[in-house]
């Protein structure tokens, strides 16, 4: 898969990509800086027939830097070829969602981070401005 970011980049300076299908079009931020995979709490209420809810939680570290209890779900994503199934955190960041969508006019409902780009051997190309999935022959 090769998967462009020039949008994202372009109108909010962050790299995006969008689900193919069931959701579509949510749209997840790319973070080499995660080490999680994280749903919104306001995504996860709205779509959980695409989510399976495990016996798990964790605290995860919420963007204003404070410890935050939060459930795992398992969810199995589509990117254009690409299918991905894998844990995602269920986390509250309404304030800092709200906030970006104000400032860009894009909502953000998930974060794909290092567990996303190790499990598809993705590079992020800033030249061309795509996402190669590794896992192509």
């Amino acid at each position: 898969m090769e998967y462009p970011i020039h949008y994202g980049l372009e109108k909010a300076g962050l790299p995006l990509i969008l689900t193919t299908e069931n959701p579509k079009n949510l749209c997840f931020l790319i973070d080499t800086g995660s080490t999680n995979d994280v749903i919104f709490d306001f995504v996860y209420n709205h779509f959980k027939d695409y989510f399976t809810q495990t016996s798990e939680s964790q605290n995860i570290m919420g963007i204003d830097g404070s410890l935050k209890p939060s459930i795992i779900v398992n969810a199995d994503l589509q990117f254009d070829d690409m299918r991905y199934k894998a844990p995602f955190v269920v986390l509250e960041a309404n304030d800092a969602i709200t906030q970006v969508q104000a400032e860009t006019g894009l909502q953000i409902h998930g974060v794909l981070g290092i567990p996303f780009l190790l499990e598809n051997k993705c590079l992020i190309d800033f030249n061309e401005l795509i996402i190669k999935d590794g896992n192509e022959n």
